[in-house]
């Protein structure tokens, strides 16, 4: 499941089988709550689906909404999150195998991420807790904040990060990918279609979703 935007205030959120590529329910919100999730796997379970497990990216507070299901945080966005606190080229060494191996998150299993970012960790411990000091106030704070934020982004997410490993038999993707691509293909033709009124570009995004 996951949400894309046409501006600031249109967007669509869909739900979306893995296993037969059906979509199966939308929304058309302004923003993307974890409210609407929740009441979208809701509508589902009551129309009789059986989930079996869900994929989504990794929006504050939730994937802990879902006490009874096995969720999978997008790996995809996850390595977004990583760039995003890194930048796109860092230049510090640690940075640079951080980005690095979430980069390889996508390629490997549980037991060799984990164990390669507990070494990481412990190459790099006293750098991450290295600190300055502020002349003026007197206080100190730790010198490298983003590396600090991205490599506790990775250890609070580990836990959804591998669940289609844990649950290797259901066939879990790792990403959202599939719907993604989804998006992108809706948002290329809507393109070609440029000046289209809200009304009609409902319509057309009813009719390429089908959900």
């Amino acid at each position: 499941m996951d949400t894309t935007y046409w501006g600031r205030s249109f967007g669509v959120k869909l739900f979306k089988d893995a296993i037969t590529k059906e979509n199966l329910l939308k929304y058309y919100v302004k923003t993307e709550t974890n409210k609407l999730y929740k009441q979208g796997i809701e509508e589902l379970l009551s129309r009789g689906y059986i989930i079996q497990a869900i994929v989504c990216d990794g929006r504050r507070g939730l994937i802990q909404s879902f006490k009874d299901i096995p969720v999978q945080m997008c790996q995809f966005h996850q390595a977004a999150i990583i760039r995003r606190y890194l930048t796109r080229t860092p230049r510090m060494p640690a940075a640079i195998e951080l980005k690095e191996l979430a980069a390889i998150m996508k390629q490997t299993d549980k037991e060799s991420f984990e164990g390669a970012l507990s070494q990481w960790h412990i190459r790099w411990k006293n750098f991450l807790n290295e600190r300055t000091m502020n002349e003026e106030t007197g206080k100190s704070f730790y010198t490298h904040k983003r590396l600090r934020s991205a490599y506790r982004s990775l250890t609070t997410n580990l836990k959804w990060l591998f669940t289609w490993y844990d649950y290797i038999e259901l066939g879990i993707p790792n990403t959202t990918n599939a719907i993604d691509g989804h998006f992108a293909d809706l948002k290329n033709k809507l393109r070609n279609h440029n000046g289209l009124s809200k009304k009609r570009k409902m319509n057309f995004i009813d009719e390429f979703l089908k959900a």
